[in-house]
């Protein structure tokens, strides 16, 4: 797996790329709660480039959602392939967490407050 940030005003950007499993979900865990340490409010997850989720996955996006609602931000995912959204569809994430067709368009969400 691979993790590379980027940052746009108050929001981390985090492009994953490879799986998201029990294998690499605390690693995943770690680098994005070492980065958002660092002054952030907000978090989008590119997940254009992830193969693969399972459940810890789901826990681990689930964990960074409360992170940032603590800091009353948000968390938002873009990227996620038809195979992978449908895993999150199931998992009922997207009660809590909206999901976006891209990076621009999470920021202009966030930006308005939505």
């Amino acid at each position: 797996m691979d993790i590379k940030f980027m940052k746009k005003n108050d929001i981390l950007i985090v492009k994953v790329k490879g799986e998201l499993d029990h294998h690499t979900s605390d690693i995943f865990k770690e680098s994005i709660n070492n980065e958002y340490q660092k002054g952030y409010k907000n978090i989008i997850l590119d997940l254009k480039d992830l193969n693969f989720m399972d459940s810890s996955g789901i826990g681990m996006i689930l964990g960074r959602y409360k992170m940032a609602k603590d800091k009353h931000g948000t968390l938002a995912i873009v990227g996620a392939k038809s195979q992978l959204l449908k895993v999150i569809e199931l998992s009922g994430i997207l009660r809590v967490i909206n999901c976006y067709k891209s990076i621009e368009e999470a920021i202009e969400s966030m930006q308005r407050g939505i």
